[in-house]
């Protein structure tokens, strides 16, 4: 292998975002020069679906152009609810939790078809999606409701069925985040989380629906920036980096032998502990195929000259860099193919009736009643509606997204209502101002998004309660926020905050829609304790 064929293999494990909603001349140099075979797009690259078809479309041809053997592979992370990327012109259907909240693993199939259908349609072959993580640990900061439940069953099966959905589509799924991410406290965008788990432990709960999809065909799996003692011995060594877990657990162990991607090395359990190209470079010793560097130029840069120098040297062998490339080429050519690229038609079905017909009905057999003391459905009261702005707190969630559409879906229904939102977090004053306008209502909903134990949230709750109006809460994220609320009338729970689950939820309070969602985690009694 000369050192031009080298460079070219290196670059087709590579997988490198950009910036802008047409292709960026970084981008065009790393697929020209550097021969990388994979685009990860975030919203930063989302326009319209015709501009989405025409941006993929322009990156193959820059690809085939530059002489790659097979199409890129384009990704995005599309999990649905809370985790999406394409916005208008796209249906928007539901999430992981609000799928497992439904009890039928149908609706994470046609989802997943769905789904699938309209990426593929973009010129998007594969989704980092489903969310495999088994989310036990009700203080993670990070998965939450992007997990079907707190049970390795029914998270392996909705996780498999989604999975089958969007393969029947014809997009590449992607099981995440191997070994599982479910029971940290700690958000791996930002610090190195630890899972001190057992082994036995760890197969019977968090390795479970791995197991079962990889049984079942899976395409790629994504590594945990995670560190998990019982399995790697080196202190602080994350999942991502080790051989134990990627080529001794995964590979050996499992026997999966489809491809393994990082997921983004620029997060800071990577970046600020290894560094992101030396990351990459353990990331390949350890056993993975694809490094994800999602942002930075010259780091995607610095990574391919520090994978490349590590060959050179022999520190990497050749013969790995061979074999996954001869995964990732077994994946491209089952899933991609240059007569697929080149239309410039959106089909109707994108974001057509059909499709929003399918997310209408699974949210209406997901949107939860936890709690209801003879409140609902409201009739003929006067209701005051107080949420304070949404600022997304998930590293992983998208900005655009991030609209609380509360205030106007009830209007929608009930044009008496009389809407304020609040800051956030509201001030003392802003919540001794609402609970005294409160006092001319019958009713109030107010909308929660991911309660703290004592946070501004909580002052709210405790004060409209206080005033002998009955309180409707929605979460519109987290369900555990119940956990840490007084005694309120009623509780709802629309696991993510999208317009079309907010419209369900409004619907379910004034008696238009029956909801029939079951919550698929346990509330634990936090008041209880703090008592």
């Amino acid at each position: 292998m000369n050192q031009a064929e080298l460079r070219r293999k290196i670059g087709q494990l590579m997988v490198v975002g950009f910036k802008g909603i047409t292709a960026s001349d970084e981008i065009k140099e790393l697929i020209r020069e550097h021969h990388v075979g994979g685009v990860i797009l975030f919203g930063r690259n989302i326009g319209t679906p015709e501009e989405i078809l025409s941006l993929t479309t322009e990156l193959q041809h820059v690809a085939k152009d530059a002489g790659h053997e097979h199409p890129l592979l384009i990704c995005i992370d599309q999990e649905n609810g809370v985790v999406r990327r394409l916005g208008e012109g796209t249906t928007i259907f539901p999430g992981a939790m609000l799928l497992g909240a439904t009890g039928n693993p149908d609706n994470a199939y046609e989802g997943g078809v769905a789904t699938g259908k309209e990426l593929k349609a973009l010129g998007i072959n594969w989704n980092l999606a489903p969310v495999m993580d088994v989310n036990n640990n009700p203080e993670n900061p990070v998965i939450g409701v992007r997990s079907f439940g707190e049970s390795a069953e029914k998270v392996s099966e909705f996780g498999r069925m989604a999975m089958k959905g969007m393969q029947e589509a014809g997009v590449i799924t992607t099981l995440k985040h191997f070994p599982g991410h479910g029971d940290t406290n700690v958000d791996s965008h930002l610090d190195l989380p630890v899972i001190t788990h057992n082994i036995e432990r760890l197969e019977q709960i968090e390795l479970k629906p791995f197991v079962d999809s990889i049984e079942a065909g899976a395409d790629t799996v994504m590594s945990a920036h995670v560190y998990f003692p019982a399995i790697e011995d080196t202190p602080g060594v994350p999942a991502t980096l080790s051989r134990k877990v990627i080529t001794g657990l995964l590979r050996e162990k499992l026997g999966f032998d489809g491809v393994v991607t990082t997921d983004c090395m620029e997060m800071n359990a990577i970046a600020n502990t290894i560094g992101t190209a030396k990351g990459g470079v353990e990331a390949i010793k350890a056993g993975v195929d694809l490094i994800m560097v999602s942002h930075l130029h010259h780091l995607q840069k610095e990574t391919i000259d520090a994978i490349y120098a590590a060959v050179e040297s022999g520190e990497i062998d050749k013969a790995q860099i061979e074999e996954a490339v001869a995964r990732v080429t077994r994946l491209k050519e089952k899933y991609c193919s240059w007569e697929e690229i080149g239309s410039d038609e959106v089909p109707s079905f994108v974001g057509g009736k059909e499709h929003q017909q399918l997310a209408h009905d699974i949210y209406k057999q997901g949107i939860t009643i936890v709690k209801n003391n003879g409140i609902l459905p409201l009739k003929n009261k006067r209701v005051l509606v107080v949420y304070s702005e949404n600022k997304y707190t998930m590293q992983v969630e998208d900005r655009r997204y991030s609209s609380m559409y509360l205030g106007e879906t009830i209007k929608e229904i009930d044009d008496t209502a009389e809407i304020v939102e609040l800051s956030n977090p509201a001030t003392d004053e802003e919540i001794q101002r609402v609970a005294a306008k409160a006092q001319q209502f019958e009713a109030v909903i107010v909308g929660t998004l991911t309660v703290q134990e004592g946070d501004a949230q909580t002052k709210l709750v405790e004060a409209l309660s206080d005033t002998g109006v009955p309180v409707v809460v929605i979460a519109t994220r987290s369900p555990y926020d119940l956990a840490y609320l007084p005694e309120i009338q009623a509780y709802l729970c629309t696991y993510e905050f999208p317009y079309p689950a907010l419209n369900m939820a409004a619907k379910a309070i004034y008696g238009r829609e029956q909801v029939t969602g079951k919550l698929p985690v346990t509330i634990p009694q936090v008041r209880e304790r703090l008592k």
